[in-house]
């Protein structure tokens, strides 16, 4: 920790104010550590904070768990398009 540091208001609602008070106890933290942690992650060129990276919040969200995926991608699409053309049919039908 720095031997001076400088204070410093920030305006913010009542939602806010609660949420980030929860989210600091939940991890242990006085508000003003988090506070702190939060601005540093969020300057560019700031190294990570606690040993923790900055990620993209939706790396991982299509994760299927499979690890054959790529090797199987045309198998795997010509099966989307045999999906595709069966369901169609029906709602030709329907429409002639």
């Amino acid at each position: 920790m720095l031997a001076y540091m400088k204070r410093t208001t920030v305006k913010i609602d009542d939602e806010v104010g609660a949420r980030m008070r929860q989210e600091a106890a939940r991890r242990g933290l006085a508000v003003s550590e988090w506070v702190r942690e939060a601005l540093i992650a969020h300057l560019p060129g700031s190294p990570a904070v606690r040993g923790h990276r900055r990620t993209f919040r939706a790396a991982g969200a299509g994760a299927s768990g499979r690890s054959d995926i790529s090797s199987r991608i045309d198998e795997l699409l010509a099966g989307m398009t045999d999906h595709a053309e069966h369901d169609a049919a029906p709602r030709a039908e329907q429409a002639g």
